[in-house]
């Protein structure tokens, strides 16, 4: 773990000298109970494409944030881009083509989701603290929220929009010092009314609603858990409850996701795989990359077809950054697109 901490640091640390500076195949039968004690079904990706390679400025490459846009387009967030270099990368799945959406001289983003109400694409830039929504082509850039919250900063990570478009925000307030300062921020859609719902997040990372908006799933990337918030009062859970603990090893928790049948798909950073899970915790399965696959140390993030099963997985490491596909477990909703 302290491995993958430093790690991290050190994404942090060279985006700070740059302006901070569907195919899956079934060998074990369907697990239950404990993570530990029944993994669940191993699913298989193939690759579908390599998107980036390393870059000579930052020494890698990190992709991150998949979300499909109304035109059946994916568009992907490179976390470590150098100033002008592509940031936002728009990939046609079936014709297997990238072109580039966005890039700036300053931001690190770390995911991407398109917002209910206005239609917009929203990016989380974690190295300066802010969040920023363009234009569906890439065009029209604009600050949606900076500054501090609660006389703290943001690192601003994932987003989960709820179905009037306001946004709850993963903040990993507290990774660099190793601290457990991490938060849930929930921003109006107009980018006021800034509010902490939670804090003591140790590296809040992914963020997503369950299937009906009564909860957020976070995960926590230095404690290999996932928690969940309710968001609407239930008897007998007032506050947030670890709900899944990882057995990552040298991998932690990343991205995460949630499919029409609750599912939850845990990105690890650390290990080019995810693990799913039941709403309930149960083990489910593991996806992985062909055990051929040299170069790849992680996998970020997952998007399944909104209304469909084909889901494209991020994946990253030395050999470059690449999208993986597999045949997920239920349909895609809006949960599991972007975030």
């Amino acid at each position: 773990m302290r491995r993958l901490r430093n790690r991290s640091l050190a994404v942090l640390a060279t985006l700070g000298t740059l302006a901070l500076a569907g195919c899956g195949t079934e060998t074990h039968p369907p697990g239950r109970g404990a993570d530990s004690a029944a993994p669940g079904r191993t699913v298989t990706a193939r690759a579908l494409m390599r998107l980036t390679t390393a870059h000579e400025e930052t020494g890698m490459t990190l992709l991150e944030g998949p979300v499909f846009g109304v035109d059946g387009r994916l568009n992907v967030v490179d976390v470590t881009a150098p100033a002008g270099k592509p940031k936002v990368l728009r990939v046609d799945v079936r014709k297997k083509t990238v072109r580039t959406v966005f890039t700036d001289s300053r931001g690190a983003y770390t995911s991407a989701q398109f917002s209910p109400y206005d239609g917009r694409l929203y990016l989380t830039d974690i190295a300066h603290g802010e969040i920023v929504s363009l234009a569906p082509d890439g065009s029209g850039r604009r600050t949606f929220f900076a500054g501090e919250v609660d006389g703290a900063p943001m690192r601003p990570d994932d987003i989960a929009f709820d179905r009037d478009g306001d946004l709850y925000v993963s903040d990993a307030l507290g990774m660099s010092e190793g601290e457990a300062r991490g938060r849930v921020v929930r921003i109006g859609r107009d980018g006021g009314k800034a509010a902490v719902l939670a804090g003591g997040l140790s590296a809040a990372n992914g963020i997503s609603f369950d299937v009906d908006y009564r909860g957020l799933w976070i995960s926590e990337l230095t404690e290999n858990r996932i928690s969940y918030l309710p968001t609407e009062p239930r008897a007998g859970m007032a506050g947030r409850h670890t709900a899944v603990r990882v057995d990552g090893g040298v991998a932690a928790t990343d991205s995460i996701a949630v499919d029409a049948d609750g599912n939850l798909y845990q990105g690890l950073h650390g290990r080019p795989a995810m693990a799913v899970y039941s709403k309930y915790g149960e083990r489910l399965a593991t996806v992985e990359v062909p055990a051929r696959a040299e170069g790849l140390e992680s996998a970020t993030n997952v998007a399944i077809t909104p209304g469909g099963t084909a889901a494209y997985m991020t994946v990253s490491g030395p050999a470059g950054g690449f999208l993986y596909t597999f045949d997920a477990l239920a349909e895609g909703i809006r949960q599991s697109n972007g975030g």
